[in-house]
Parts: C-alpha cells; structure tokens; sequence
C-alpha cells in the first residue's frame, strides 16, 4: 500500500532545482557572454580599455553577476540531489561533487577581474606604468580571466553526465533532456580540447555550435524542471 505520510513532494524539489537553475543560466548569460560582448576586444587592448574605463559600472555588475551565479551554482546541485538521489544515489553524490568542485576556481578566478580594477583606481603607484603597460597588465588579466573560465568549463561539462544520466533514468524527467546533458559534457570537454590544442581554434567559429547540446539540454532542463515540475513519487510499503 502507499505510506500516506511519506508521499515525497517530487515536484515542489523539482520546482526549487529549476528556480535556482534559471538565476544561474541568467546570470552566467549576462557575465559570460552580454558584458564580455560589449566591453572586450580581444584584439585591440586600446579599445578594450577605453570600453571598460567608460562602462565600468557594467563591468562591475559583471562581477557581481558571476559571484551571484557561482553561489547559487553551490546551491543547485545540492537541491538536484534532493531530486534525484532515490533514481541513483552513487550518481546523485557523482553529480554534486563534480559541480561544487567547480565553484571554488571560479571565485579565486574573478580575482583576475578585480585586478583588473586595481589598474584604473588612479592609485598614486600606478604612475610607474606607461599608459601602454597598463594596456598590457589589464589586458593580461583579462586573458588570465579568459583561461580560468576554460579551466573551470572541464567541471562544468562533467557534471552533466552524471545529472544527464540520472535524468534519462528518473523515470519522472524526459529522456531527451538527459541525452542532450550527456552530450553537453563532451560539448564542454571537446571545446576545451579545442582551445588549448589548437591555437586557431576560436577563430573556427564552431565553438558555439559543438556548445549547443549543453545550452539546450540545460535551458530546457531548467525550463522543464520550472515549469512542469516533476511527477510525485511514493513510498509503497507492505
């Protein structure tokens, strides 16, 4: 029969998961890809620099977004868990360990950005530098910034197999959602090979496109998990 009182709310869990999933997916849109795209040029550090010293409010909230995205990124794997640990509890703790893993190097790698705003301060030191070298300082923190995000995506991307795999098999969650995850590990992995083999990699223009499973598999599991929820799952007991 079915345990009246242990019903466990599978949709209330999956609803959090997805509301902490949607505040990391808008944030790391607006930090990873909305600022950098308004404010860096990769190839003109004079234009870069002017970008930043005019936008520096944007480039500041940038950071703010990045923290706020790397907190609740702590957040969600732990409320996934919640979720997922009765379809495989090995793959469930897998899953939380890789993701968490990630969040550390992402704090310690925004340090770069805060170098960078040492560098405009107008600090009375920052009179040793030529206008050139401090073009060539912030630019080099930038591009430090730039290689701690291709470290950290290697955690990003394997966390999805567990979670991807997990999804397929809930039962609860549809299976094309876990598939396009499992895919979206090797789109991280494959793009980070990428980068750091192949020097011309970047200017290939397919980085985006081998990304694809992850960005679909991810909004559409956040969007899945906000919206519909999942189906309530209960203890029968004899």
């Amino acid at each position: 029969m079915i345990a009246q009182g242990n019903n466990i709310s599978n949709k209330k869990n999956a609803r959090i998961a997805g509301f902490l999933y949607l505040i990391v997916v808008l944030t790391g849109i607006f930090s990873l890809a909305y600022v950098p795209s308004k404010l860096i040029v990769w190839d003109n550090a004079e234009a870069t620099i002017h970008n930043i010293m005019e936008s520096e409010t944007l480039f500041r909230l940038g950071i703010v977004s990045s923290l706020t995205c790397y907190v609740f990124f702590l957040l969600l794997p732990l409320a996934l868990y919640r979720l997922l640990q009765q379809v495989d509890k090995n793959s469930a703790l897998l899953m939380v360990i890789l993701a968490i893993t990630s969040v550390p190097i992402s704090f310690i790698n925004i340090l770069n950005k805060f170098a960078v705003l040492s560098l405009l301060d107008g600090s009375h030191y920052l009179n040793a530098f030529t206008s050139e070298e401090l073009q060539a300082q912030m630019m080099f923190y930038l591009n430090q910034y730039d290689s701690g995000i291709l470290i950290v995506q290697v955690f990003w991307g394997l966390w999805l197999l567990p979670f991807g795999y997990l999804v397929f098999k809930s039962g609860f969650l549809p299976k094309f959602l876990g598939i396009l995850l499992m895919l979206g590990c090797f789109s991280y992995l494959i793009n980070f090979l990428g980068f750091s083999l192949l020097p011309e990699y970047g200017k290939l223009g397919i980085s985006s496109y081998v990304r694809l499973p992850a960005s679909l598999g991810e909004i559409g599991t956040c969007l899945w998990l906000l919206i519909m929820g999942a189906k309530e799952r209960h203890i029968v007991t004899n």
